[in-house]
């Protein structure tokens, strides 16, 4: 009950500070790069969590060179540290890479401050991922996501998104438990 109370308040928390964040005329930088900082929690339980910290690069892409209006994509290339509970006690770090191909909806014809996106990708970590309950058969791992946020600051150059990630071989290998994170990710376009 207290992790779902402290997870109900960092919902609130993010939805205050996104209603709150204003933003100028209706332009957004969807078109642009963009470099992003991002946490995250895998909760596990009486295990303890998975928690993970990302530093990405957001590279504009369409295959038909839109990038305008309500529904624009990019590419998200990153770099993750994973810093798990070990089993028999202690804890481990992961290094992952990975891609992932997004697409995002802008609300209101591409001018609201708000939207929602959804992506897939891949991702390779460092070693074989290993918890107390999960234990990853592959380095190699799917992913995908799909996130809410809002743009603020001159131009909407600013972003806060709330990210739901799963992680998993898709059944390459056995066993395959998979791993969700929820994140919360701050961007900033140039």
């Amino acid at each position: 009950m207290k992790k779902q109370r402290s997870a109900f308040f960092a919902a609130a928390v993010l939805a205050a500070l996104l209603g709150l964040a204003g933003t100028d005329a209706q332009a957004f930088e969807d078109g642009t790069r963009g470099i992003y900082f991002e946490g995250g929690r895998a909760p596990h339980g009486d295990q303890g969590a998975t928690n993970s910290a990302s530093v990405g690069l957001t590279l504009p892409w369409s295959p038909h060179g839109v990038r305008e209006g309500a529904l624009t994509s990019y590419w998200d290339l990153f770099a993750s540290q994973w810093h798990a509970p070990g089993i028999g006690g202690g804890s481990h770090n992961y290094t992952q890479l990975g891609a992932i191909y997004t697409w995002r909806y802008r609300f209101d014809g591409g001018r609201s401050p708000w939207f929602a996106e959804a992506g897939v990708g891949a991702t390779l970590m460092d070693r074989l991922y290993r918890s107390p309950d999960r234990s990853f058969s592959t380095t190699f791992q799917f992913t995908e996501v799909l996130g809410v946020g809002r743009s603020f600051g001159d131009n909407g150059r600013h972003e806060l998104a709330l990210r739901v990630q799963h992680f998993s071989n898709a059944g390459i290998k056995k066993p395959n438990p998979g791993e969700n994170f929820v994140r919360l990710r701050y961007t900033y376009h140039f």
